[in-house]
């Protein structure tokens, strides 16, 4: 290949997906580039007292091989005995349930943030578990937490997504703490020495976006000498998992491949952007995109392997580095 340093800002299952896809096309170099992925922290929480990480936590066991593939998320040949204890004590979300192998790296992850480690730090020392193949960062140290505002109130993320699945029209999307943040320790630095930035197909408002509110993070993919890319997450009209399109509605962003790109912006216009990918069912808007200053491609964006994904990701890189 020919970028030696790749990174990638993602979250989520779909974020996932995409960069053990990458993983895979590197693999087949001799030299193959180094990754640094950037993870969304937004949805983390304090449950039960314990720390829980989802997006991190979706990368990493994705990464090790040690994933629940079928459901999504969470490990592999999981049991459920202790949500069930907790349960059964009236102790955290009954309905937000986490498995006993899961739980294993939340109590881990608590146990060295409150022997003083921050986020970062932790992220790497529960990293070394495995071989990963990528190095993985959170955004932040910071505690940032995702809330919805709704006609019901504000709740957490998670509860809006997994509780109602998004039934309830979110008005605003709130980053508690997101002001006072600074980027982890390296974010900015991978950023600036990149080769090529990525943004995964992950959901533009609570994943990328979220990434982005942290001061620093925007102005450094603005300053990167590096191009920017990104793909899709939205083909034909629909979003490819998830409910990213009940976020896109509640900041007036249409459900569009074209649409999401020009929320992110062009770079040559003061935006994030250089290059975006859009499935084949969008290349529609590859002219327009070009028009507005964004250099877009039209090639398949589902992510049915990592062959596939693979694909996928060499086009990215070619786009942004033609």
């Amino acid at each position: 290949m020919d970028p030696a340093r790749i990174v990638v800002l993602a979250g989520g299952v779909g974020g996932a997906r995409f960069v053990r896809g990458l993983r895979a096309l590197v693999r087949r170099d001799p030299a193959p580039a180094a990754i640094t992925v950037v993870a969304n922290t937004g949805d983390d929480l304090w449950l039960a007292g314990l720390r829980v990480t989802p997006d991190l936590d979706s990368l990493l066991y994705a990464l090790a091989g040690v994933n629940d593939a079928e459901r999504g998320w969470g490990r592999a040949g999981e049991s459920e005995r202790v949500s069930a204890e907790l349960a059964a004590f009236g102790v955290g979300w009954p309905w937000f349930t986490l498995g006993d192998l899961d739980l294993g790296t939340h109590i881990a992850r608590t146990a060295l943030l409150k022997e003083g480690l921050p986020l970062s730090a932790v992220v790497e020392r529960l990293s070394a578990r495995w071989p990963l193949g990528v190095r993985l960062l959170p955004a932040t140290d910071a505690e940032v937490e995702t809330h919805v505002v709704t006609a019901e109130g504000e709740l957490h993320f998670e509860e809006w997504w997994v509780r109602t699945r998004a039934a309830l029209p979110a008005t605003a999307f709130v980053q508690r703490g997101v002001e006072s943040a600074t980027a982890a320790p390296g974010v900015r630095e991978a950023i600036a020495e990149a080769d090529v930035v990525v943004l995964a197909p992950s959901n533009p408002v609570v994943s990328i976006g979220t990434i982005l509110g942290v001061p620093g993070i925007r102005e450094a993919l603005r300053e990167t000498p590096a191009p920017v890319v990104g793909l899709s997450p939205v083909i034909g009209g629909s979003v490819v998992r998830g409910m990213a399109d009940a976020c896109l509605t509640a900041i007036g962003v249409a459900t569009d491949a074209a649409a999401i790109a020009r929320h992110y912006g062009a770079r040559s216009a003061g935006g994030l952007l250089d290059a975006w990918l859009v499935d084949e069912a969008d290349a529609g808007a590859v002219e327009p995109l070009r028009a507005a200053g964004i250099s877009a491609q039209a090639v398949p964006l589902w992510m049915t392997d990592d062959d596939a994904t693979a694909a996928m990701a060499e086009a990215a890189i070619a786009l942004a580095r033609p």
